[in-house]
């Protein structure tokens, strides 16, 4: 197992948002989270990437190793988990090139890092045409590839999307997913959290349905596709 997560409490302040998840995920896995707003979607993906502080009693290993030991900076350095966060955050004031190359601040392997920007190029054709590009001035779909590549250059063993179709016309969002598959079919290992079922649940392997922080079904994704609770809360019908 590359990720296991057991009893998985957060709370802000003195109110609880997730109420002992318990999930795990094998590497090379597609994993979705589907939820409604507010379900605590989000929140898991930052209590993994350690952004936010897990409450006593909570368990999450990677590899075998303890990632409640890890600093934010350390899990994507050390451990290889990189986040694309909702809002995607990049560096509006600099150029798609210098987004890239900033991910790569901690990595050791400096040899590989020219030819993993090449690769993300080759993945996202439209960001090699936009290198010199300043980020901030791309469009919406420009800077959810962005996003994604720099997360590539950051950490690959484990990536974490949240709502990567947000905003995106339905060929973008097609798109997207496939490029998706191609980082994944390289080895790196996906959990995203998603607000479009449907788009979800067809393009993982395994799926985990978040209500009001709790988790109240799982299974694989067809079978998820069928259910008709899911249908009838998640799929319109």
């Amino acid at each position: 197992m590359q990720l296991e997560v057991r009893n998985l409490h957060v709370s802000y302040g003195k109110i609880r948002a997730l109420h002992g998840l318990d999930f795990s995920i094998d590497r090379g896995e597609i994993v979705c989270i589907i939820g409604a707003n507010g379900a605590g979607k989000s929140t898991t993906l930052r209590a993994i990437s350690r952004l936010l502080q897990a409450d006593k009693g909570s368990v999450m290993t990677f590899e075998g190793k303890d990632l409640l030991q890890y600093q934010p900076d350390k899990v994507v350095s050390q451990l290889g988990i990189s986040h694309v966060p909702e809002g995607r955050r990049l560096f509006g004031n600099l150029t798609v090139m210098e987004n890239l190359q900033l991910a790569t601040f901690a990595r050791r392997d400096k040899n590989m890092i020219a030819k993993d920007i090449e690769q993300v190029f080759s993945i996202f054709p439209r960001l090699k045409e936009r290198e010199s590009q300043m980020a901030g001035t791309l469009s919406g779909g420009e800077q959810q590839m962005l996003a994604v590549g720099r997360a590539y250059m950051s950490g690959r063993k484990l990536m974490l999307l949240d709502e990567p179709s947000m905003g995106l016309a339905p060929l973008l969002m097609l798109s997207m997913f496939e490029a998706l598959k191609k980082i994944n079919r390289e080895g790196t290992t996906i959990l995203l959290v998603e607000q479009n079922a449907r788009l979800a649940l067809k393009f993982a392997q395994r799926a985990y349905v978040l209500e009001n922080g709790r988790l109240v079904l799982e299974g694989f994704s067809q079978d998820l596709l069928n259910n008709p609770e899911v249908k009838k809360a998640y799929l319109g019908g």
